[in-house]
């Protein structure tokens, strides 16, 4: 970290020097369980039980992660997540730019009376019952369609997007293209969903991240296991310790061996949970800060 104290006074130079530590400090309280989950990951299942473990794994291995490769129900939560993933994100970016381009649109009639019910929604909602009782009259409990369609939209995402096109599009750019006999979806698809690529990558790197970090709606509108995601398969290792220790492999027995393979699956499962993300992010990365101070700018 380089901290100058050039042309400061001395309050301006405590408080640097305070800053600087308490952001240090936050970053590692931040930093200290991830490195401890990893480590914990690739470590012995009996030095992870025995707290052994603090910063560096000890007597490294793979047994979680083959304990995680042989746990069926992982590889059932890893598939429907990324059908979620895809299928919502996808639902997600059409909704989204097809709420946003008509509310950027000067000459759109209605446009602050649509803009305010988008706005109410963020404040009031019908609450779960009713959330529930609807999803089950369309007939989709227990369907992916339970994962995507109620949270197809995000009227934050729809903001910033709006903003963005208002700020990026021309109004000349309409003109000529509506000149050459461009119509409005021509208009969106060829022009402003090709000129908007920094807005488009940052809100689908918030949708796919709340897509495959999902365990709510899982939760209420979901009934088979075959339809869990992988994120609820984690909350029911991790909260309720529901673990088939029949799918693990090991001495059956062995079982104090076979509940610490438990724990270990736990910190593995939590690693390879997040890798998707992890590999999604830098495709985004340089277009994260442009897209939302852009499409944060003017509201």
């Amino acid at each position: 970290m380089n901290i100058s104290f050039r042309n400061e006074s001395l309050p301006d130079k405590v408080f640097t020097i305070l800053n600087a530590l308490f952001i240090t400090l936050l970053f590692l309280s931040v930093l200290y369980p991830i490195i401890y989950i990893v480590s914990a990951s690739f470590s012995d299942s009996q030095a992870v039980v025995s707290g052994e473990v603090w910063l560096w794994p000890v007597r490294p291995n793979l047994e979680g992660y083959t304990a995680v490769f042989q746990y069926g129900q992982v590889w059932t939560g890893f598939k429907n997540s990324l059908i979620y993933t895809v299928v919502g994100t996808a639902i997600n970016i059409v909704m989204t730019v097809l709420a946003a381009y008509p509310l950027s649109r000067k000459d759109f009639f209605g446009k602050n009376f649509f803009m305010i019910a988008f706005m109410f929604t963020t404040m009031f909602t019908g609450g779960l019952i009713p959330n529930f009782l609807l999803v089950r009259e369309l007939g989709m409990i227990d369907s992916v369609w339970a994962m995507v369609i109620p949270s197809a939209l995000t009227v934050w995402n729809v903001i910033i997007a709006r903003t963005y096109f208002q700020m990026s599009i021309p109004d000349e750019l309409l003109e000529a293209a509506q000149l050459d006999g461009c119509n409005d979806f021509q208009f969106v698809w060829k022009i402003v969903v090709r000129l908007s690529g920094p807005i488009l990558a940052v809100i689908t790197l918030y949708y796919a991240a709340a897509n495959w970090n999902q365990y709510f709606n899982a939760m209420i509108y979901l009934k088979s296991q075959s339809m869990y995601p992988l994120q609820l398969v984690l909350k029911d290792i991790l909260v309720k310790n529901d673990v088939d220790v029949a799918m693990l492999s090991g001495d059956p027995l062995d079982a104090a061996k076979r509940e610490a393979l438990k724990t270990l699956l736990k910190f593995s499962l939590i690693v390879l949970s997040t890798i998707p993300l992890l590999l999604f992010y830098p495709f985004v990365q340089k277009y994260l800060v442009k897209g939302v101070m852009i499409g944060s700018l003017k509201g």
